[in-house]
């Protein structure tokens, strides 16, 4: 790991009043973009000499990551990088998704209200013109963290916890970033998302569902691909 020579535009130290929440996001960073390869060791030790902070704000960070699915901890081994999906647990997300968030989608268009559909606007408008990043794994990474928030902001609205619990708990979005970078796969979740706000904005349940369903199948033949 050599995170000094890959971002040194962004600095190889941590500011001391943002510690944890900078670690997190160097180490995130490098898991979205394969910088670590999946399955990879992730030693603290190592992780903290390169970023020059000590093992406690690593082993914080490592640990928000663990929640999220993003990195694993063996008993006497320590952390490592999640496994890639394979092809076959991919198809079955697809199934699920495909059963839970268009309906999802038609809950959150019933229950939408001028300011919920003002938040979620501001949602999608962050995924595409937010703060522009030093690079493109770091562009790719923050968008997949946009997509997700932007899906769990739908789910609350729509106001169904278990539909909604249970689709964060797989931390579908981030794991699906893992899969790959093609500047064509935010262009196109992009112009997906702006049918469902148009089907929000026109308080049609249906379009909503609809939209939400061709988004799912899109994703998942864009990212069809990654095994082949």
């Amino acid at each position: 790991m050599a995170f000094a020579s890959q971002r040194d535009s962004r600095s190889a130290s941590i500011r001391p009043n943002s510690v944890v929440d900078g670690v997190y996001d160097e180490i995130y960073h490098r898991l979205m973009s394969l910088e670590i390869a999946p399955g990879a060791r992730m030693p603290m030790d190592v992780l903290a000499r390169e970023l020059n902070v000590s093992q406690t704000p690593v082993r914080e960070a490592l640990s928000r990551l663990e929640r999220e699915g993003l990195v694993r901890k063996e008993h006497l081994i320590g952390y490592s990088a999640a496994p890639q999906w394979t092809r076959k647990q991919f198809e079955d997300l697809y199934i699920f998704r495909l059963l839970l968030e268009p309906e999802g989608a038609r809950l959150a268009a019933r229950n939408m209200t001028p300011e919920a559909l003002q938040e979620l606007e501001r949602s999608a408008a962050d995924m595409g013109h937010g703060e522009t990043p030093v690079d493109r794994n770091t562009r790719y990474s923050r968008f997949a963290r946009a997509d997700a928030l932007f899906h769990d902001a739908l789910l609350k609205i729509a106001g169904n916890e278990v539909i909604r619990s249970t689709l964060f708990n797989q931390h579908v979005h981030l794991h699906i970033f893992r899969l790959m970078f093609h500047t064509r796969v935010t262009q196109e979740a992009l112009e997906e998302h702006e049918k469902l706000l148009a089907a929000f904005r026109a308080g049609d349940p249906q379009g909503a569902y609809d939209a939400m369903y061709v988004h799912i199948e899109r994703s998942r033949d864009r990212l069809l691909s990654a095994f082949e």
